[in-house]
């Protein structure tokens, strides 16, 4: 593996500590939740996160991944990350003085009368979320992944904490101990707000500890330079709002498109709560985003960068294929990360890991529209998933519900990753081997299905058998690949 490719490994493994454990902390709140909470109750806290992720593009509308084009020239580093920060407090600060002015009645559109609270805490919350992107992003440029990495973990035991401290704790006190001083910020009316509370504490601290970030740089607002970076991000807005439609809108159908008879909050809180069983690919394509973004712009001018780009790929591929075999081969253990009770719902996690790996490598091949200043077709990339989404989940929700949903997302991602392919041969041609590629995605699928028919009746020959499966697929990539390399060098 060449030295670029080697650091991108090092910077992603390290995104990776931060993710995998603080993701994985964090990831024990989904079975205290299904365990706290009725599948109806949770489905509030899905429904309200999935909106957020929506606020949250609208918010940052691209600034992000302008930061990294613009902030490559250190002759204008500091313009180009004051006048960016400026403008996210500005927008931010806005959001919010028109959150506070149609609370009452944005609560009653979206049926929280009883909570208009929920609204305003989560508005924080993204907002918030919002302007620290820049300052996390100013440390990815800079390959600050340690300090990175602590902020995020801090950010996350702070949740985790809260949590434990008002959903296990407190009512546990109220009981035993009622004239407890722990409880003298603890009410029992407030009941699944403390989810938010609690996110909204931990991005508080965030905020305090990047505060040397944010003030350690010389002032310079450039009106001229932000437009620029406004007309380079605003495509990337489109996109990134699309792009969260196909990746949330779901659960906001489920809740009205599933029947009554259906039950759509149990759907909605089953459908979520399995979903979080694929939190292994999707921490493993965050960590890859993390690092990769600013190894693709900073390498954009050397000789072999394309090069770089399709190996980049093809590793991605693979372990996101290693990682799809682990947890199916292993689902009988990963399972119990979520009550029995919403044990129905494991039937979409093969889809949705499938879904999520081909979200990555669209990911991959859309490098080109970034380096290339063609933000437009980011936009209309994402409008055609969009428009995916949105016409396979109408059709297929009302039928099948949930399992609707999630084959609507894997033909989205499918198909977002198969056009961008197209377009980028077209205008930044990088040598993808998807030969290769289509020979590993057809060997974890024959491995996946033979450990359905061969399995055992002994649970512990199950774990035997897949476990050697699975050795099978990495002894097959490295043999492959090793010789691969030898008849390269000959």
């Amino acid at each position: 593996m060449s030295s670029p490719l080697k650091k991108l490994a090092g910077q992603t493994a390290v995104y990776g500590m931060s993710s995998i454990i603080g993701r994985l902390l964090n990831y024990l709140l989904v079975p205290l939740y299904t365990r706290l909470f009725a599948p109806e109750v949770y489905g509030v806290v899905t429904e309200l996160y999935a909106y957020v992720t929506f606020l949250l593009i609208l918010l940052t509308y691209g600034m992000e991944t302008g930061f990294f084009r613009f902030a490559q020239d250190k002759n204008i580093f500091d313009r180009v990350y004051t006048s960016i920060l400026s403008s996210l407090a500005v927008t931010s600060t806005a959001f919010m003085v028109l959150l506070l002015i149609f609370l009452k009645p944005l609560a009653g559109v979206m049926e929280y009368e009883a909570h208009p609270e929920y609204i305003l805490w989560m508005g924080l919350i993204v907002s918030l979320d919002a302007f620290i992107s820049i300052p996390f992003a100013k440390l990815r440029l800079q390959n600050k992944a340690w300090k990175f990495a602590i902020i995020k973990l801090v950010n996350i035991g702070v949740n985790i904490g809260l949590n434990l401290y008002f959903l296990i704790l407190c009512p546990r006190l109220a009981i035993n101990n009622p004239d407890s001083v722990l409880l003298s910020i603890y009410s029992p009316n407030i009941g699944v707000g403390y989810v938010f509370i609690a996110n909204l504490a931990a991005n508080l601290l965030t905020f305090l500890m990047l505060l040397p970030d944010i003030l350690n740089v010389r002032f310079s607002f450039d009106k001229k330079l932000l437009k620029k970076i406004l007309i380079y991000s605003m495509p990337l807005l489109i996109a990134g709002f699309a792009g969260m439609i196909n990746e949330t809108l779901d659960r906001v159908l489920l809740k009205h498109m599933v029947p009554d008879a259906m039950n759509p909050m149990e759907q909605l809180g089953i459908y979520v709560a399995n979903y979080k069983l694929a939190i292994l690919m999707t921490l493993f394509i965050q960590m890859f985003r993390y690092a990769a973004e600013p190894f693709f712009f900073s390498n954009k001018n050397e000789s072999n960068a394309k090069e770089l780009y399709a190996k980049a790929t093809k590793y991605f591929i693979i372990c996101g294929l290693m990682i799809f075999l682990g947890v199916m081969f292993y689902i009988d253990i990963v399972k119990y990360f979520i009550d029995v009770d919403y044990h129905e719902g494991l039937k979409v996690v093969p889809i949705l890991l499938l879904a999520n790996l081909f979200l990555g490598i669209f990911f991959n091949f859309s490098i080109w529209y970034k380096l290339n200043d063609m933000t437009k077709y980011g936009a209309y990339l994402a409008v055609f998933g969009a428009l995916i989404t949105i016409i396979l989940n109408v059709i297929l929700i009302p039928k099948y519900g949930y399992m609707g949903s999630a084959w609507a997302t894997l033909i989205c991602y499918f198909a977002m990753a198969l056009l961008s392919f197209y377009w980028g041969q077209k205008y930044y041609k990088v040598p993808y081997k998807l030969l290769n590629a289509g020979f590993y995605f057809v060997l974890a699928i024959i491995l996946y299905v033979s450990s359905i028919y061969l399995r055992p009746e002994s649970q512990t020959m199950v774990y035997i058998l897949n476990t050697c499966l699975l050795l099978v697929f990495t002894i097959v990539f490295v043999v492959k690949e090793r010789a691969w390399e030898l008849i390269r060098k000959k």
